[in-house]
């Protein structure tokens, strides 16, 4: 058998290499100022937009076995968790680098894998200590805020006749951005006025049921000025450009006829954050800057608060949370809707118009609308061969008569709607066109479970099972009209929702008007989201910032001095006949200890450089030690990093430049996401490192044979 050997026992180890390179391509991944990437499919000449890294090792090159492994790290942490990849990847990069100095001066491989292996579980131990309680948590961000906001209430008050050309765009969904300009009369003292501009977010779920509104005051960045009248006046109220695709406001169409409505919401529900979100302001700290996403799921966690107070529970079920897609409108668009929204043709549009305001009879398949289609499990029966699992279904073929089955028996039962987890054929989407009958294919197994609970319906797998009782009832179907009140006909596809009474379904509407960027704000909402699910779900989160990494970094530093001290008098009796590396075993604990240190030190500078809080490497690890030299002088490295913490210092303004500390919202982390990202990213370093050989065989060993790297293999 032809094949390729190559041996990598040497200094030079060359998985570990391409560990290094791989993870190189994420570094302005990391943290929460994210430098997106462009990925171009040469084959179609289109790119997207990613900060995903996910997405990024998805359009690189994996070819070797080091790049399939990787691949596969990251795809279980990304399964798991939705979040923690880009640290995974960059430790990746780090703990390889660091390995190979190791390999550089001698260090024993064993040696290596035990102290590492080690030396990450003794800091998985130690930063327990920064962990927090959710409730803890949100319990003092509510309070932080609640005192900031004290002033404000009970001196603003909210009357229609102070509002300035308010632009508040009400819809049948949660509005991500609305802003309104409030006016506020002022003393004539400069202090006294400088943070009294403000803006007003107004977030309401109308036509579906009493749902908290959201209106958070915060301070204007831009400058104020007073105005002869008295009333100060900001640069968010000069004119903005309103007749471009790109750049165009919301509409101001419906805003005054909304006005008394806006103002019933208030009468009814508390104005303040504090008051009313929930878990609203834990997800600001988990935010890390996302300000489109944090509206967005603020509003979600306010909708939940109210389900949660007939359910008993206050946790965020991710399965009742879908997304929607829409290309051509602008990012102020994106909303939070009750209910299913998705895309579907113009001809399914059609009957949709005809359908809507019309109770309707919905069935739910669990499998594919297809004649081919057979159950997992289902057994062929033998000594049949196929010669065709694609027939041509024209009149008078075969699969004609299972179309004219499939009709009658969805007329039968008056069915009006189908939704399909599979695939649906085509020659029978087009009769039921014909026959006013919506079919949706491609539906998420989670979809199908909450219209089954909601309409009572009962998934079945073919059409030949169908009987009355497992028809559902009461759904509704419309097309979904933007905050504007326009039914919105984007390219080919239509958004439409479908909606039954009591389903728990909450669609995310994101919109965009630049194709490449679609992709992008779906993964960031997604991550967001689960990011806030485990936080809920686990109960407790890690201070956030790099306050954990910084201690990990203090504690392998701690432990490096200490295996030093007891082997320095050995060391200097034998160190006219040995090199200081081969004094002790000791010794090199202590060389290895250190390189894992240095992969977090590379972290926290390469976060400090992405947020411009530093500008250079040398100016990050500067600062870095500074703080660790505060933290050793202090005695308590993990009481110094919560101090830091709570005043806004290094490991506060290094995770989220976007959070002023003065309002009180601190940045907090993950914990079993954050901590599997690190073992995972360790493992597969140690896993590479102890890889003595790679045998290559097949088409790429002839590859090899003929290019510039055929010197590194033994071919055989």
């Amino acid at each position: 058998l032809a094949m390729a050997f190559r041996e990598m026992t040497a200094r030079r180890h060359v998985g570990l290499e391409q560990l290094s390179a791989f993870a190189l391509a994420g570094r302005t991944l990391l943290g929460p100022v994210k430098s997106c990437k462009f990925v171009v499919d040469e084959s179609t000449n289109q790119s997207i937009l990613t900060c995903s890294a996910v997405r990024l090792i998805e359009s690189l090159d994996l070819s070797s076995a080091t790049g399939q492994l990787l691949n596969e790290t990251i795809q279980a942490q990304n399964k798991e968790f939705k979040t923690g990849m880009s640290s995974l990847l960059f430790l990746v990069g780090a703990w390889s680098n660091a390995v190979l100095e190791c390999l550089e001066q001698n260090v024993p491989v064993s040696v290596i894998v035990s102290v590492m292996a080690e030396g990450l579980n003794s800091c998985c131990e130690k930063v327990q200590c920064l962990q927090r309680s959710i409730h803890d948590v949100n319990k003092e961000l509510c309070s932080n805020s609640a005192r900031t906001s004290d002033f404000e209430k009970k001196t603003f008050r909210i009357r229609s006749n102070s509002l300035l050309n308010p632009q508040v765009c009400f819809q049948k969904g949660i509005s991500a951005s609305e802003e309104l300009a409030v006016p506020r009369s002022v003393h004539s003292h400069p202090e006294d006025s400088c943070n009294f501009s403000t803006s007003c977010s107004v977030s309401t779920l109308s036509n579906f049921g009493s749902v908290a509104s959201l209106i958070k005051l915060r301070d204007d960045e831009s400058k104020s000025v007073v105005s002869g009248s008295g009333i100060i006046t900001s640069n968010c109220n000069k004119k903005k450009l309103s007749h471009s695709r790109y750049f165009s406001t919301l509409a101001k169409s419906n805003s005054s006829s909304q006005l008394s409505n806006w103002e019933g919401y208030l009468s009814g529900q508390s104005a303040y954050p504090c008051e009313c979100n929930g878990f609203g302001h834990l997800a600001m700290a988990l935010s890390h800057g996302n300000a489109t996403s944090l509206k967005l799921l603020q509003n979600i966690v306010a909708y939940r608060k109210q389900q949660a107070e007939c359910k008993g529970s206050s946790q965020l079920d991710v399965t009742e949370i879908v997304t929607c897609c829409l290309l051509g409108l602008p990012e102020s668009y994106s909303c939070v809707c009750p209910g299913f929204i998705t895309l579907v043709s113009p001809e399914q549009a059609s009957v949709i118009k005809y359908l809507q305001e019309k109770p309707l009879g919905i069935l739910l398949m669990d499998g594919d609308l297809t004649e081919q289609y057979r159950h997992l499990g289902f057994n062929r029966p033998r000594n049949v061969r196929t010669v065709s699992e694609q027939p041509s279904l024209q009149e008078g073929s075969p699969g004609d008569a299972w179309l004219c089955s499939a009709l009658d028996i969805l007329t039968r039962f008056e069915v009006n709607l189908i939704l399909v987890k599979g695939n649906v054929c085509e020659k029978l989407m087009e009769r039921c066109l014909a026959n006013n009958i919506l079919v949706i294919g491609s539906v998420k197994p989670h979809v199908l479970h909450a219209f089954e609970d909601a309409s009572g319906a009962q998934a079945v797998q073919y059409l030949a099972q169908l009987h009355a009782r497992y028809i559902g009832h009461g759904a509704h179907v419309q097309l979904w009209r933007a905050c504007d009140g326009r039914a919105m006909e984007l390219r080919e596809l239509v958004p439409v929702r479908i909606d039954v009474q009591g389903i728990p379904l909450l669609t995310a509407v994101l919109t965009t008007t630049v194709a490449a960027k679609l992709q992008l704000i779906e993964d960031q909402f997604w991550t967001f989201v689960y990011r806030l699910h485990h936080a809920l779900d686990e109960g407790r989160v890690f201070l956030g910032g790099g306050a954990v990494e910084l201690l990990c970094l203090s504690h392998t530093r701690m432990l490096a001095e200490e295996s030093l001290t007891p082997a320095r008098t050995d060391t200097e009796k034998e160190f006219h006949n040995a090199s200081w590396l081969a004094a002790s075993l000791t010794e090199c604990k202590s060389v290895v200890l250190q390189a894992l240190g240095s992969g977090w030190i590379q972290y926290l500078s390469t976060v400090l450089c992405n947020t411009a809080k530093a500008a250079s490497g040398f100016e990050a690890r500067a600062l870095i030690e500074c703080h660790l030299k505060r933290a050793a002088d202090c005695g308590s490295p993990s009481a110094y990093i919560l101090k830091e913490f709570r005043r806004g210092g290094l490991v506060q303004g290094a995770s989220d430049p976007f959070t002023d500390p003065a309002e009180g919202f601190s940045v907090y982390d993950n914990v079993a996401a954050k901590v599997e990202a690190w073992r995972r990213a360790l493992d597969l370093v140690l896993l590479v490192l102890q890889t003595d050989a790679e045998i290559i065989m097949g088409p790429e060993r002839n590859r090899l044979l003929n290019s510039d790297v055929s010197s590194e293999f033994v071919f055989l």
